[in-house]
């Protein structure tokens, strides 16, 4: 190794460093070949196999990974469409429910207004039931006040139940004629 350091008119008879003699590069070639055609025969096809194998886990991993995305996909599609499909059916029960609540509600009013109308017709029979109770009643007392008025002034009583009640009649005629006639009369001014 010293040598490479002597200047070369020294060393002239001495062989090259750099450049090998014949049989050492004769040897030396073959012994690369053999170890390259071991290399190629052993080792190349392992190591092809191996990177192989690297590739194959490699795209098997990616594909997995487009196989999980488009399941994932497809399961919020999935979830997506059951959403819409529960609020469209969260829609329909509630406009469900407003139409029960119309119904629900017109029959009561309709109920309300009839049971208004029966209380209201039961009210104008029972104030006419009273009514004419009332008419009657004072009917008999008038009359009877007035054939005892009647009886008095005349000095006459009156037993015959019929002509009385001949003379009763024709005296709220009498008073109904002068009633209407003063009504009228209020209207006309």
């Amino acid at each position: 190794m010293l040598s490479a350091f002597v200047p070369s008119a020294v060393t002239a008879s001495t062989p090259s460093l750099l450049i090998p003699a014949v049989p050492d590069l004769v040897w030396g070639s073959l012994a690369f070949i053999l170890v390259l055609v071991f290399v190629i025969w052993k080792f190349l096809p392992r190591m092809n196999a191996m990177l192989d194998a690297r590739s194959d886990a490699i795209e098997g991993g990616l594909k997995r990974a487009e196989e999980a995305q488009a399941g994932a996909q497809q399961a919020l599609e999935n979830y997506n469409s059951q959403l819409a499909e529960a609020r469209a059916e969260a829609a329909r029960i509630r406009e469900e429910a407003r139409e029960d609540a119309k119904k629900i509600r017109a029959e009561l009013v309709e109920q309300a207004t009839a049971d208004a109308a029966r209380i209201v017709a039961n009210a104008q029979m029972q104030i006419e039931a009273e009514r004419t109770s009332a008419l009657i009643s004072l009917r008999s007392e008038v009359g009877t006040l007035a054939l005892d008025l009647a009886s008095g002034v005349i000095g006459e009583a009156f037993d015959d139940d019929k002509r009385a009640s001949a003379y009763v009649d024709r005296f709220l005629a009498d008073m109904e004629m002068v009633q209407s006639a003063e009504a009228k009369a209020k209207a006309n001014r």
